[in-house]
């Protein structure tokens, strides 16, 4: 049963993201993905500025006048959200939490899909798979995503991304855009990536939050892994101690980069006080100027 709370933090994504979605990034969703293919629509006289590659040589020879084939895209998509709610995505410094960005950004991308008349299934899976909701069209169904996202309460707090991509490969067998959201604190996934890559065409959006790079000079703190349980005390006010903290987390972004680079994988990378509308519009506009190339 949903809360009031709940109700409330569905009614303000559905606001804010329509907005964003109307404003900014439909149309460059729209541009930035291909449908399923190209269908036939009509033969017509060749014009000029016309591609020359185009022109259907029967009938041009029966009508004695060039003429050329128009065809139009399949626009329809499947687009999947398989979206980590593991402990990690509890944490948040910038007045935002990870899984509140993570709820903002499904929902623009969802919102965005039904509207071009794309469907949209939701994979929610921590160190085990939390949900599936299969692919289906229209606002109604786009809104119980974001219910299902806002409301699930996880049985896991741990965080199998390798598991997640397996499952997703094995349900989802038609070509789908899927968008892997995730902070990839997690080891592993590069294989299933790579299966799931051949078939798909997969964006992993990966979340991050400036304290889990920079670490505050204010003395003794006491540091907790939301996945493990495991508790840390550190002296935050020596300077070793913060550059070797910092040093860790440009590996561990320098090795996911790594690898979504040796997959030919361009990543979203996204972070919580930050807005996420243009990096994801700026996206979408790299993609639709490497598709007009």
């Amino acid at each position: 049963m949903l809360t009031a709370e709940t109700i409330r933090k569905i009614r303000r994504i559905e606001i804010r993201t329509s907005r964003v979605v109307q404003e900014a990034v439909a149309g460059r969703y729209l541009s930035a993905f291909k449908g399923r293919g190209m269908e036939f629509e009509e033969v017509r006289p060749y014009e000029i500025g016309d591609d020359v590659r185009a022109i259907d040589w029967n009938v041009s020879a029966r009508a004695g006048s060039p003429h050329i084939k128009l065809f139009r895209e399949e626009r329809e998509l499947t687009v999947m959200l398989a979206i980590d709610l593991s402990g990690s995505l509890r944490f948040g410094s910038q007045g935002q939490l990870k899984r509140e960005l993570v709820a903002e950004v499904a929902a623009t991308l969802a919102f965005s899909a039904t509207r071009n008349n794309d469907k949209v299934g939701l994979l929610l899976f921590t160190d085990q798979i939390e949900r599936y909701v299969p692919p289906r069209k229209g606002r109604r169904h786009v809104l119980r995503i974001v219910r299902d996202l806002l409301a699930h309460t996880p049985t896991g707090a741990g965080t199998d991304l390798a598991s997640a991509l397996d499952e997703l490969n094995r349900i989802q067998r038609r070509r789908a855009v899927v968008f892997v959201i995730s902070d990839f604190l997690d080891q592993g996934w590069e294989r299933p990536m790579a299966i799931a890559r051949r078939r798909h065409d997969v964006i992993p959006v990966s979340i991050s939050d400036r304290r889990e790079r920079l670490l505050p000079s204010v003395g003794l703190i006491e540091l907790e892994d939301e996945e493990s349980g495991t508790r840390l005390v550190v002296d935050s006010s020596s300077r070793r101690v913060r550059d070797a903290f910092a040093a860790r987390a440009t590996q561990r972004v320098a090795q996911f980069e790594g690898a979504v680079r040796r997959l030919k994988i361009e990543p979203l990378m996204l972070e919580t006080g930050v807005d996420y509308v243009e990096p994801i519009t700026a996206y979408f506009r790299k993609r639709e100027a490497r598709r007009s190339r």
